[in-house]
């Protein structure tokens, strides 16, 4: 296969996995906890569960893909994609929902950095218009995953959104097993799992000492803290101001479909004047569209708030990989961009956590408004870092 062949494949797949995944993530999951007597901290607690997950293994999958190579490790992610969602049908406590969830939350772990690190190898000179385009392609599960799920949730019940969740993912599955995707060679190291470590460590150590990756990696996760509590009650708050749960994943879809269209371009206005002041602009959109959200209850209004969150994802996302990408080491790519899912996946998983308590002792508006200055907070400290260097 050709590079642009092999860009094609991890797309599609990428478009079917993540489909998959958010048609379970949003707003399904969270209306299903509920629906299993949750209350806001303990659905805060199960959304950002999956989250721990990458967390725990993002940088690791990311350092094992520069060791053993990125086929192997998208091979094992594409399947934590496609079967957990049947598990779904046999959940029945709030206990079992959240040991799936960190289960589930493999697929992301594993696939994700290792992806973007096969992005960035084959298109080195054009980074930012590649990784843009590919996470638009994963974005459109999340444009589309949440319309369908949340639908299907709504006419047909829970078991009918994760069945067909499953088939997503296990398209995606026949697609790359059927497939070969041309990647770089892995590197050779001795047997044992000793040589392993020190390989792994090496890696790490390299990664950590980084401060362009480091720093640019906590502006991502300030940007995720607000996308994982949006996640989380976005879908209650659209109940309490009389919306269905149709009309909420359409908010959902509306984010993304921004995001979507936005990605590509912003990435390759990125490629020309730079990622700093994109990441710093992408930000602030993310913040002042955050923090008026729970003053609206017009339907339209949310909408229109929805599409500018996305858009300053789009502007922040497609401007910090390419930029995490720009300032790896290349035997280290890998690792880099696991640093970078780590510290969002922290983000993403503190989020629902901290909406959770400050919903529950204050009012929605009062939560957002503190979430939304940490991403202001964000773009100052990258701005000062970045202009003393």
């Amino acid at each position: 296969m050709t590079s642009s062949r092999s860009f094609l494949l991890l797309c599609t797949v990428g478009i079917f996995c993540f489909i998959s995944y958010n048609m379970v993530r949003m707003p399904v999951l969270a209306l299903f906890a509920e629906h299993l007597g949750a209350g806001p901290e303990r659905i805060g607690l199960i959304v950002s569960v999956s989250t721990l997950t990458g967390v725990l293994l993002k940088l690791p999958s990311g350092a094992l893909s520069d060791i053993y190579g990125r086929r192997f490790l998208l091979r094992i992610g594409v399947v934590a994609f496609g079967l957990p969602p049947f598990l779904y049908l046999f959940i029945t406590d709030l206990n079992s929902l959240t040991a799936l969830r960190f289960v589930h939350g493999l697929a992301t772990a594993i696939f994700a950095p290792t992806a973007l690190a096969t992005v960035a190898e084959l298109y080195r000179e054009r980074r930012g218009a590649a990784l843009g385009t590919y996470t638009a392609c994963t974005q459109s599960g999340a444009l589309l995953g949440p319309f369908i799920g949340g639908y299907l949730a709504h006419v047909a019940g829970f078991d009918a959104a994760f069945i067909t969740a499953g088939v997503c993912g296990c398209i995606a599955i026949v697609l790359f097993y059927s497939l070969h995707l041309e990647v770089a060679t892995p590197r050779v190291v001795q047997k044992g799992l000793r040589p392993l470590l020190a390989e792994m460590w090496k890696g790490f150590a390299i990664v950590a000492r980084n401060r362009k990756v480091l720093i640019t990696s906590a502006t991502d996760g300030a940007k995720m803290i607000a996308n994982g509590a949006l996640m989380a009650f976005l879908p209650l708050y659209g109940l309490t101001v009389g919306l269905n749960p149709g009309e909420v994943g359409l908010l959902f879809s509306v984010q993304a479909g921004t995001s979507f269209f936005s990605k590509p371009i912003m990435g390759r206005v990125s490629d020309r004047v730079g990622r700093q002041p994109l990441i710093i602009i992408g930000l602030l959109i993310c913040a002042a569209t955050f923090v008026c959200m729970p003053h609206v209850s017009i339907f339209a209004v949310l909408l229109l708030l929805s599409a500018g969150f996305g858009f300053g994802e789009a502007v922040v996302s497609s401007s910090s990989s390419a930029f995490v990408a720009d300032s790896s080491e290349f035997k280290t790519l890998g690792a880099g961009m696991g640093m970078q899912g780590t510290i969002g996946d922290i983000g993403h998983a503190s989020g629902p956590l901290l909406a959770g308590i400050l919903i529950a002792n204050m009012s929605y508006a009062g939560a957002f408004t503190i979430i939304a200055s940490l991403q202001v907070a964000a773009a100052v400290m990258f701005w000062v870092t970045m202009r003393n260097r």
